[in-house]
């Protein structure tokens, strides 16, 4: 069926689409096969270009037509993807003005059969791209009989991309808020939805959440990659997440005097330079979520969440939390990887084949929320989580040699678990007692309750090392490169015996053997692990950074979970004792491996209060015994 291109708005409110600057040429079959698998991310953790002109091609094919012969945009099964869209919905350009005349750059894929039709509405992601980058996800959710409207938060983009809007980049504050007010009032008067579902990754997905807890006509909404508290997500525990937020400061599209207006450039500014982090703490309240759940519930708003374990830019606590205070149909999906590596390829259209199953459960809570669909989500369990690292896999070989790359393949996918409430995911904890005897660069140990021959063993010790100096136990090689490869089969490996022990304390458990009546795994981790230490150091400031590695009969390890705590105010001949929460995990230990809980004072993620070559001393009082607290399930 032939698709007329002229604007189906009386009123001029969809235009012209400008083109992308170097869309001239098609994209080859060879360089769309080359794309397949990828992720969002380059290894130094941009937006991969490639994907980037991927998402711009389909959206030139999708608005002006795929072309023919020497002329085709888009090789066959792109383009028959592209005009099956083209023939049941009418693609435009907008430029949607917000309440303020901020102009924002907008995508509408509207419905041309009979009705009704929901809208799902999707806020980009923060990327210096804007809305085409998930022009694949558009199509997917036209084929399944939505409207959909995509659009570019303000402030975000590179000049001159038609996919720009105008304005200060506003952090997902006051102004997005309203922007996604306008938007529903657009999509109101031109697509007359039944229903109207929010959808977004990262950036998008906290708009989403707060648009929704803002205007009680949201229906529904999935929030992937996403934050529940933005304050605790960029600093927790006393810690700045320094390496996330300059991350973000890198994918604007513009330096940060053109993008943020004064009063965010002068937060972040105090972000960068470790001051008036109280303000800090204000400014990310005021964009958290979590601060209106109170609305979110009174609307009865359907939320769906998906995250990972290992998540660099918004950890798995923080949303945890969120998660908990809803009281709304609700559902938490929990991932291996790390920000936007499961959902990454499906969105962005680089898994052709077969379904990514996290988009694929999006989907259907968006069509049973806003079309009524009885397709089994009606019976799910409010938390669903994969557990790490149960996939199987098979070594890489290289094409030319048919040598090992040091790579794997995922042969059978990891298992998941599903339990009605996150209060059900723990069934029961077991307390390790950390011991003094690890003198001369030894290993003290972790013991369980009952098994210290002495009282003696687990309290009255101290051990020290020194601190402002990193060590092998770093949290991953960087945000998203580490994750994307664990996610692909391919977890980090760590050789535990190059950890320096000058700069760090190490203690570990005897070789695991399984509980009985609880199946094969020697521990079982489900949940919040909790460490508790008393400190005392030579300077007036300490940094704790708690690492669990699961240790091999090698000497190998992979890491579990971590969490820093930054320490003030310390007198140095004084000890104080602290209690911190590591992120939860869901992580089996296999039979005849040993934890290893390693503490040092810096981690590349992290901006940290150790003073370099000062003294850090962590001791095991009689009245405050120092132990981890392992969830089990």
């Amino acid at each position: 069926m032939h698709v007329p291109q002229a604007s189906p708005f009386a009123n001029g409110s969809s235009e012209e689409f400008p083109g992308f600057p170097g869309i001239t040429a098609g994209l080859t079959a060879a360089e769309a096969s080359r794309l397949s698998g990828r992720g969002l991310w380059t290894p130094d953790g941009t937006v991969d270009p490639d994907v980037v002109r991927l998402g711009q091609t389909l959206t030139t094919a999708l608005l002006n037509g795929t072309g023919e012969g020497p002329e085709a945009l888009l090789p066959a099964e792109l383009a028959a993807d592209v005009e099956e869209v083209r023939s049941r919905a009418l693609p435009s350009y907008h430029r949607i003005e917000a309440t303020d005349g901020i102009l924002l750059s907008a995508l509408s894929l509207r419905q041309l059969g009979p009705g009704p039709h929901p809208l799902v509405v999707v806020p980009a992601g923060w990327t210096p791209f804007g809305w085409p980058l998930f022009l694949r996800a558009y199509l997917d959710l036209a084929r399944r009989g939505h409207h959909v409207l995509a659009y570019t938060p303000r402030g975000l983009g590179i000049p001159g991309l038609p996919s720009t809007s105008e304005g200060f980049v506003d952090v997902a504050g006051p102004h997005d808020w309203a922007d996604g007010s306008a938007v529903i009032d657009f999509a109101t008067d031109h697509l007359a939805p039944s229903a109207i579902g929010f959808l977004g990754e990262s950036y998008g997905s906290g708009i989403s959440q707060l648009v929704a807890a803002h205007d009680d006509r949201v229906t529904a909404v999935v929030a992937l990659s996403t934050w529940g508290n933005l304050a605790t997500s960029l600093y927790d525990h006393g810690t700045r997440h320094l390496a996330a937020v300059k991350a973000l400061l890198a994918l604007t599209g513009g330096p940060v005097e053109t993008k943020f207006d004064e009063r965010n450039q002068e937060i972040l500014a105090d972000f960068l330079a470790d001051r008036n982090l109280d303000r800090i703490v204000e400014w990310g309240r005021l964009r958290a979520p979590e601060s209106y759940l109170h609305l979110t519930n009174d609307n009865e708003t359907p939320t769906f969440f998906s995250n990972t374990w290992h998540e660099g830019l918004f950890a798995v606590n923080q949303l945890l939390r969120t998660f908990e205070g809803l009281d709304v149909p609700k559902r938490l999906n929990l991932w291996i990887g790390d920000h936007a590596a499961p959902e990454g390829p499906g969105l962005i259209g680089t898994e052709p084949g077969r379904p990514n199953l996290p988009l694929a459960e999006a989907y259907a809570w968006l069509d049973h929320h806003l079309k009524g669909e009885r397709n089994g989500v009606e019976d799910w369990e409010q938390v669903c989580s994969e557990v790490m690292f149960t996939y199987v896999t098979e070594p890489v070989l290289d094409p030319g040699t048919g040598e090992p790359t040091g790579e794997c393949r995922i042969v059978e996918e990891a298992r998941r678990e599903s339990r009605a409430d996150w209060s059900r995911v723990t069934t029961g904890v077991e307390v390790l007692g950390l011991t003094g005897d690890g003198a001369g660069g030894t290993d003290g140990r972790l013991l369980p309750a009952g098994e210290t021959s002495a009282p003696s063993e687990v309290t009255g010790w101290r051990r020290a090392y020194l601190a402002g100096v990193d060590t092998e136990a770093t949290v991953m090689d960087g945000l998203m490169k580490t994750g994307q490869a664990e996610r692909a089969g391919s977890p980090k490996t760590y050789d535990t015996r190059k950890i320096d022990r000058r700069h760090a304390v190490v203690w570990t458990t005897a070789p695991l053997t399984a509980p009985e009546g609880k199946g094969t795994a020697g521990r079982r981790i489900r949940g919040v692990p909790r460490l508790r230490l008393t400190v005392r150091c030579t300077a007036t400031s300490a940094c704790l950074v708690a690492h669990l590695f699961d240790v091999a009969e090698d000497g190998t390890a992979r890491i579990v979970t971590h969490e820093p705590l930054s320490l003030y105010g310390l007198t140095p001949d004084q000890d104080r004792t602290v209690t911190w929460r590591l992120q939860a995990a869901a992580y089996d230990v296999a039979a005849g491996h040993r934890l290893m809980l390693v503490v040092d004072s810096k981690d590349p993620l992290y901006g940290d209060a150790s003073v370099t070559w000062t003294q850090t001393v962590v001791s095991s009082p009689e009245g405050a015994p120092a132990f981890l607290e392992l969830p089990l399930g």
